[in-house]
């Protein structure tokens, strides 16, 4: 099992930035993939940004140029770093980890932008 923490949501004005966390702990395998995906009222759950343990890097086009997502293997960590943020951007946000066929998902963090 793996256990995932986030952090860093909150309330935040058009334009403005919030640096998201997620903290994963439990049987965690070297090769993974960690992610960060969203949720809005009425909709699906969709891909916001995707990081391999080797780094590369996989985004949604809504986000591009705008998010960064990068992680600290040494923690077991995941960052999801959001600048010009756009009301369009507000949802819940969950962390996501998948390792050897199996998904794992946080609790999920509330980003409101609005101003």
């Amino acid at each position: 099992q793996v256990q995932l923490v986030e952090s860093g949501g909150g309330l935040v004005q058009p334009g403005g930035s919030l640096r998201l966390s997620c903290a994963a702990s439990g049987s965690i395998l070297r090769i993974n993939i960690m992610g960060w995906y969203r949720q809005a009222p009425g909709k699906q759950r969709e891909l916001v940004a995707k990081i391999t343990s080797g780094g590369s890097t996989n985004y949604a086009d809504s986000v591009k140029g705008r998010f960064t997502i990068s992680r600290d293997n040494a923690k077991n960590t995941v960052y999801l770093q959001m600048n010009s943020l756009k009301p369009e951007d507000t949802a819940v946000y969950y962390c996501n980890e998948q390792q050897a066929g199996f998904g794992f998902w946080g609790q999920g963090t509330q980003v409101t932008v609005s101003s």
